[in-house]
């Protein structure tokens, strides 16, 4: 089994999207309307999709329920991956909690994308 997608709830879908292309390189499948759905994919083929809440489904964002109730996570190949993803992240505008450090017996780092998508990126050691 592979997971295929993830939905996240924001307010400003064209927002998140944009950061995520930005930030983290992933590619735009698809729009749906001006703020409407976005799907985004990975290089691994997992895609990521960016919605408002369905009220219908008991959807809520971050936004609204003022607090972060999940993260999503990005593994790299190295602390220097790390160290350039930091840059990237910084130079669209992503809000960052601290530097990379040494946390957890790895590297790495959290920010927030618009929608207040707390996004770790981090590097572990093999073995």
């Amino acid at each position: 089994m592979r997971l295929n997608h993830l939905d996240l709830h924001v307010p400003d879908v064209a927002a998140t999207r944009d950061f995520f292309v930005a930030a983290f390189g992933l590619t735009e499948v698809e729009t749906r309307g001006a703020n409407g759905l976005a799907i985004l994919q990975d290089d691994a083929g997992l895609e990521l999709v960016i919605s408002r809440p369905i009220e219908t489904f008991g959807g809520a964002d971050t936004v609204a329920v003022g607090r972060n109730t999940y993260h999503v996570g990005f593994i790299l190949p190295s602390r220097e991956a790390v160290d350039a993803q930091y840059e990237r992240v910084k130079a669209a505008g992503g809000e960052i909690r601290q530097p990379p450090s040494a946390i957890r017996g790895g590297w790495l780092f959290y920010c927030l994308a618009p929608g207040r998508i707390l996004v770790e990126v981090g590097w572990r050691p093999s073995g």
